[in-house]
């Protein structure tokens, strides 16, 4: 018998049954032979996209069978097993293509949220987001931060201080480091608009040097987005804004160079500010820079990084390349007994990780530890 099934899985005329050629002849061979009345596998007409093309063939003449023949002629117009199974094929093809369309309607969602630029590195309530088009440039997460970084000018007894800090949320709460406030009488914040503001000491923590302060009558800021420092790695690339030597809005960038340095400052107010020299106490590995350190001193894990920091630094923002704010900046290695006029940044420089910020938060906000 000459093969009937075709390699593209059709069923195809010519019929080489002879004794399917005509009723009498099927009903002979049906009687003569019960085993070969069983029907024929029905011809596969789907396809996994249409399950009506390629169209059905053409089928050969069928005559009538009869009520009492239990065995008619195979095939579609027997009534036969083939049209179940019919049935439920494209049942179970639309299924799986409701499944393809589902998988590609999230990829098509995905890929209008990174052109629009509206998906975030960070958590859903990141309000600093980078451009997709502009992410792992310095340029894009200049544009995205700077308005989150203000400048800081404090007054006391013991001088004035000029530093930076870093809003958190819009109306007006800012991180900065504790000896850019600590026994301070009066606290000015420049934003990045130019926009002035008085602003009160929430609190200060001298053991972590950090501090919380309060613009007043302060609504609709940008918040930055707090990042992950635990998720860092030597060789991240990071910028630095901060306003070093008063010049606000100063942009620099970088890398990590290093995790978990030990840094140590001063605690005593009249040595936390920033005066005269323009510089704050600071010991790294056993040595003292920029000054005399005194008795009082608190030491922290820092980030270490090769981004340029200078006086006027201090409480400014560590970015990550997403926009994340990954660390407070807090001191800058400069030569022991250096002068104000040689005591600029050699690459050497630490910020708080973000994470002790957050940890300390709650602190903060009720007045802090001292």
């Amino acid at each position: 018998m000459t093969e009937s099934i075709r390699r593209s899985g059709e069923y195809e005329p010519p019929y080489d049954n002879p004794y399917a050629t005509s009723p009498e002849g099927a009903q002979q061979h049906a009687s003569a032979h019960p085993s070969s009345a069983q029907p024929e596998p029905a011809p596969y007409w789907g396809s996994p996209v249409n399950p009506e093309w390629p169209p059905p063939p053409a089928q050969p003449p069928a005559g009538p069978a009869g009520p009492a023949d239990p065995a008619g002629p195979a095939g579609p117009a027997a009534g036969g097993g083939a049209p179940k199974k019919r049935v439920r094929r494209p049942f179970a093809l639309l299924a799986a293509v409701a499944i393809v369309a589902a998988a590609v309607g999230g990829g098509t969602a995905y890929g209008i949220q990174e052109l629009t630029g509206s998906d975030t590195v960070a958590a859903s309530t990141s309000t600093n987001v980078v451009p997709s088009s502009q992410k792992g440039t310095v340029s894009g997460v200049a544009a995205a931060v700077s308005p989150s970084i203000v400048e800081i000018n404090a007054s006391s007894s013991a001088g004035s201080s000029t530093g930076s800090g870093v809003i958190i949320t819009s109306d007006g709460e800012i991180v900065t480091n504790n000896h850019v406030v600590s026994g301070a009488s009066s606290v000015k914040v420049t934003t990045s608009d130019g926009k002035e503001y008085t602003a009160e000491v929430v609190g200060t923590d001298s053991s972590k040097d950090l501090a919380l302060i309060k613009l007043q009558n302060a609504s609709g800021l940008r918040a930055s987005s707090l990042g992950n420092s635990d998720a860092v790695k030597v060789g991240d690339q990071v910028v630095a804004i901060g306003s070093p030597e008063g010049l606000t809005g100063t942009v620099t960038s970088g890398i990590v160079s290093a995790l978990n340095r030990d840094v140590t400052v001063s605690t005593d107010e009249g040595r936390q500010q920033q005066g005269g020299g323009g510089q704050w106490p600071f010991e790294f590995g056993g040595q003292e820079f920029n000054g005399d350190t005194g008795s009082s001193t608190t030491t922290y894990k820092a980030l270490q990084t090769d981004a340029s920091l200078n006086p006027g630094n201090s409480g400014g923002a560590l970015i990550d390349m997403n926009g994340d704010i990954i660390g407070i900046n807090s001191a800058m290695y400069s030569a022991a007994g250096s002068s104000s006029a040689d005591a600029g940044s050699v690459g050497l420089g630490f910020a708080i990780p973000i994470n002790t910020v957050k940890a300390d938060l709650d602190t903060l906000r009720s007045g802090g530890t001292d």
